[in-house]
């Protein structure tokens, strides 16, 4: 951020149509509190950008010329795990929504939504870059819950995901549930492949997205990654 009494957000656009950057940007100059320091049509030269400018807030389409959008946000948040990551989506299916926050981005906007709701979420994601936020999340999880697809756990697998939702450790869960800690590893292995997690931060959000537990953090429409 820009130093003084007080500091700007700065912002990096990428897209790939002129109009919808020079419009952004405008939304973001009357916001303020924001400041566009670049833009990139591409995403070769939205890493270029990145590398150089060291933004606080990236926000991308997620249709680029010479890839995705998602995977620029993947790699993003790869390199900066404080950077705050805002994706725009002309479709904003389910499937790009997950995509999102499977990507690690902090925020999902249409870009059919108004240039406010952009700068806010611009904002939420310089607060708060590991919170991922989204319109429609809380009805995407609904869907997503009463969709016939996902792994079939087992209902003692079930119950050991319940508590390593709960944040259980190995022995608590043993202790929990009446069954060896030996036992309580394998049940946690097996849920790991179902779920396609290596960890147990993988296997909650991977969970929670598939409607295998109660839902958490969503009245505000938004989702607290452990």
């Amino acid at each position: 951020m820009v130093a003084g009494d007080n500091p700007r957000i700065t912002v990096l656009l990428v897209d790939d149509h002129q109009l919808i950057r020079e419009g952004l940007r405008r939304a973001f100059d009357r916001a303020g509190d924001l400041e566009v320091v670049g833009e990139a049509a591409s995403v070769a030269t939205a890493v270029d950008a990145l590398d150089r400018l060291s933004p606080d807030v990236l926000v991308t389409d997620v249709k680029l010329p010479d890839g995705d959008g998602i995977a620029l946000a993947q790699r993003a948040r790869q390199s900066d795990p404080e950077l705050g990551i805002v994706v725009l989506t002309m479709y904003a299916g389910d499937d790009k929504l997950f995509a999102a926050l499977d990507s690690g981005a902090s925020a999902f906007v249409g870009k059919d939504a108004p240039a406010e709701e952009v700068v806010s979420a611009a904002r939420h994601a310089a607060a708060s870059p590991r919170a991922f936020t989204a319109r429609d999340l809380a009805d995407a999880m609904q869907r997503r819950m009463h969709a016939p697809t996902g792994p079939k756990l087992s209902p003692r697998e079930g119950e050991v995901l319940e508590l390593l939702v709960d944040g259980l450790v190995i022995s608590q869960i043993a202790r929990r549930l009446f069954i060896s800690e030996s036992t309580a590893k394998t049940h946690v292995a097996n849920i790991y492949e179902k779920l396609g997690a290596g960890n147990r931060a993988q296997a909650v959000m991977a969970a929670v997205r598939l409607g295998l537990v109660r839902e958490t953090g969503l009245a505000d429409g938004g989702l607290e990654r452990r």
